[in-house]
């Protein structure tokens, strides 16, 4: 028999070793999703000639069958105990999606591969309840900090990959290429992860509003209401175009974005964990309202600059933040459920975000995307003031 020295440090080299692979496969991921992102709506806008409400309606669906996808396999993660196969799935679905792309010639031919490529975020809920399940209250934040660190520096390489390559190669080269990164990803998952043993899988009897805590039901309404104005960042990138800058400049500042995400995210962890995690999703809120002032208030080319980092910081301390917030609030036993149930909602608000951002743009001016944004942004702070921590 072990020690309970030993056991907690057999336990604290397999916790490690589970983050650094998923660490790994979110590296490859992004690097390779990335190798995209830069030149998504130049390539829906100007090669395949969809109008802007065509751009916010495919990434409204897109970010809808995540939200989707992730309840479905949260759900059902649970209720079988089985983790693995959603993850693996995952990343291969979007692998898959982006031979897809090269091959399609119109909007309408992207949609299918779009809706696989992010129904591939199957993967999210199931790997971030395994996180929240190696960790404790004192490292949560840093732990998927550090996940959200490795999916932004795969997001660097990927973007720097994409510029370099979109002065030799088309469309079609850089989203085969793409491919290549989540299929060594798939093998690193399929190798080192395992499942939980059955012993230890708790009996599923379901989840409803009722197992719910008043704060969790608090902090989805809050989450829906800021998620219904926080627009794709397509816009963010044709907005930098409109101020000015060229079409081969713009992919620059989503690298912009991604490098401040890449170096703040684990430092926002830290914070989530010192300071609470309120306080860190509060600063995301805050950030994203000082990006969308700054396109407002002014047209000079360096502002530009500005708006990019405040999005990149507001990114980082959310995506780091929230998923730790949400996996405390929530009942452990329903974990990949919650978490989930939790991108459900923001997903399925970020269908109207996209849509009805791309309707204002047309029909009212691109100010006013930004200004429905404030509005929803300024509520959903003052809703989180009601929220209460529960570190676990």
């Amino acid at each position: 028999m072990m020690t309970t020295n030993t056991e907690k440090k057999f336990q604290k080299t397999e916790s490690k070793k589970i983050l650094h692979t998923f660490a790994a496969a979110s590296f490859l991921n992004d690097l390779g999703s990335d190798m995209i992102y830069p030149i998504w709506p130049l390539f829906i806008r100007f090669t395949l000639g969809a109008n802007m409400t065509i751009l916010g309606l495919l990434d409204g669906i897109g970010d809808a069958v995540v939200s989707l996808s992730q309840a479905v396999s949260g759900y059902y993660s649970d209720k079988s105990g089985k983790r693995k196969i959603f993850i693996w799935t995952g990343y291969t679905m979007g692998a898959l999606s982006r031979i897809g792309y090269a091959l399609s010639t119109t909007w309408a031919m992207v949609l299918p591969f779009r809706i696989l490529d992010r129904a591939g975020k199957i993967r999210g809920a199931p790997r971030d309840a395994i996180i929240a399940d190696i960790s404790t209250g004192a490292n949560r934040g840093k732990n998927f900090g550090l996940l959200r660190t490795a999916d932004h520096f795969g997001a660097v390489l990927g973007i720097l990959l994409c510029l370099l390559l979109i002065r030799f190669s088309g469309f079609t080269t850089i989203f085969l290429l793409a491919a290549l990164p989540s299929l060594i990803g798939v093998s690193l998952i399929l190798i080192k992860i395992k499942d939980r043993p059955a012993h230890e899988i708790k009996v599923f009897k379901g989840i409803s509003l009722a197992d719910l805590s008043i704060d969790f039901k608090r902090f989805l309404v809050l989450s829906a209401a800021f998620s219904t104005g926080w627009f794709s960042y397509s816009f963010l990138l044709l907005f930098a175009k409109d101020v000015g800058y060229s079409i081969q400049t713009v992919p620059v500042f989503y690298l912009l974005f991604t490098v401040v995400a890449a170096f703040t995210s684990y430092p926002f962890g830290y914070l989530a964990d010192r300071w609470g995690r309120k306080m860190v999703i509060g600063l995301g809120f805050l950030f994203w309202m000082l990006a969308c002032l700054s396109f407002i208030w002014s047209r000079h080319l360096a502002v530009v600059i500005l708006v990019f980092i405040f999005y990149g910081l507001s990114r980082a301390a959310l995506e780091t933040a929230q998923k730790a917030f949400v996996s405390e609030l929530c009942p452990p036993e329903h974990r990949a459920s919650s978490l989930g149930g939790f991108q459900m909602i923001v997903g399925l608000c970020a269908l109207p975000a996209s849509l009805i951002a791309g309707v204002l743009w047309d029909m009212v001016g691109r100010e006013a995307p930004l200004i429905f944004s404030l509005v929803l942004t300024v509520i959903s702070l003052l809703l989180l003031l009601r929220v209460k921590e529960n570190k676990v």
